[in-house]
């Protein structure tokens, strides 16, 4: 009799901790989920141990299928280092997308991208960084604020520290002095 009593009450016991595994994933999966979030995101592109790229965000998410993408909010900042491992320029806007797959960064909303020894600013909505090649582009309105000027014009293609730049349809006017440089 205690043999059958115990025999029963371990088969009510093994019973009892049974889960199903539907109910389980409808709980606690959400395909829609991120696979990682990340709040002080910061993350450093380097060259030869040398730091070329420092990209933060007060959050990201990150997304692995179908596409590894990483999306940026809150405070999004980039620092770009030159050949000394001086910050010579920084991109700011509000929101961001890494494609890790073609290496590209997608900012938009305030975008902000400043020269620090040309003490120039340019100021869009939306702009591309591609990292294989360090390009900079945008097909939208850009404002460019100098010291020799402000400038205006739709699309622009630069390099990351935003030294040099072409604006692909200029507008408005300036004057330019015999060889001097923008």
């Amino acid at each position: 009799m205690e043999r059958l009593t115990l025999f029963l009450g371990l088969m009510l016991i093994l019973s009892a901790c049974e889960n199903n595994m539907e109910d389980v994933q409808r709980v606690s999966f959400n395909p829609k989920s991120p696979d990682e979030v990340v709040v002080n995101f910061k993350m450093v592109y380097s060259d030869s141990g040398q730091a070329r790229v420092r990209l933060a965000a007060g959050f990201s998410e990150t997304f692995r299928s179908p596409e590894h993408i990483t999306h940026l909010r809150d405070s999004l900042r980039v620092d770009f280092y030159g050949k000394n491992g001086e910050i010579v320029s920084t991109l700011t806007a509000k929101y961001g997308k890494i494609n890790h797959s073609s290496n590209q960064l997608y900012v938009k909303d305030s975008v902000r991208l400043y020269n620090y020894k040309k003490k120039q600013t340019l100021k869009t909505e939306v702009l591309y960084w591609q990292q294989k090649d360090s390009m900079i582009y945008t097909p939208k309105t850009v404002y460019i604020f100098s010291p020799k000027g402000q400038f205006r014009g739709q699309g622009l293609r630069t390099k990351q520290d935003f030294s040099r730049y072409e604006i692909l349809k200029p507008e408005g006017n300036i004057e330019i002095e015999k060889e001097e440089e923008l």
